[in-house]
């Protein structure tokens, strides 16, 4: 888990605008490694986190789009079934609010990648990785034992 930085651009609602920025950032080899998209009237929410800050902002600037940073948290989690859920419920024990949060596939098989606006980033992250070291990294995503089924 780590603390990231998420580029938010306000985009116009009209076809190959997406398409252009991706195609831009797949230009200069920038991997996005979380994408979310949403609609708000005349205008998209484009959010995402790519492996390359600097020219990200550099694509981002040469097109014309404005857009902002935000740290957030990227957290790899096992894929399966409560694995989110446990993650949610240690940050509301800990009275952490989720602003946001998109997931994408993780590069490692059988993770998935959860992106986090949390009203105390820093916080958040030391809760994350006091749960996952005391319960070893792949043991918050996993099964109960057999005898508390």
């Amino acid at each position: 888990m780590e603390l990231v930085h998420e580029v938010t651009a306000y985009l116009e609602n009209k076809p190959g605008r997406l398409a252009k920025i991706c195609s831009s950032l797949a230009h200069e080899k920038v991997d996005i490694r979380a994408l979310s998209v949403m609609d708000s009237g005349d205008r998209s929410v484009l959010r995402f986190v790519t492996d390359h800050l600097e020219t990200t902002k550099r694509v981002m600037t040469a097109l014309g789009t404005e857009f902002t940073t935000s740290e957030v948290i990227a957290a790899e989690m096992e894929h399966r079934p409560g694995a989110l859920a446990r993650l949610l419920e240690r940050l509301a024990e800990d009275h952490i609010n989720i602003d946001y949060a998109y997931t994408s596939s993780a590069t490692a098989p059988g993770k998935a990648l959860g992106i986090f606006h949390t009203s105390n980033p820093k916080r958040a992250l030391q809760v994350l990785n006091e749960t996952a070291s005391a319960n070893g990294v792949d043991r918050a995503g996993g099964r109960r034992p057999l005898h508390s089924r």
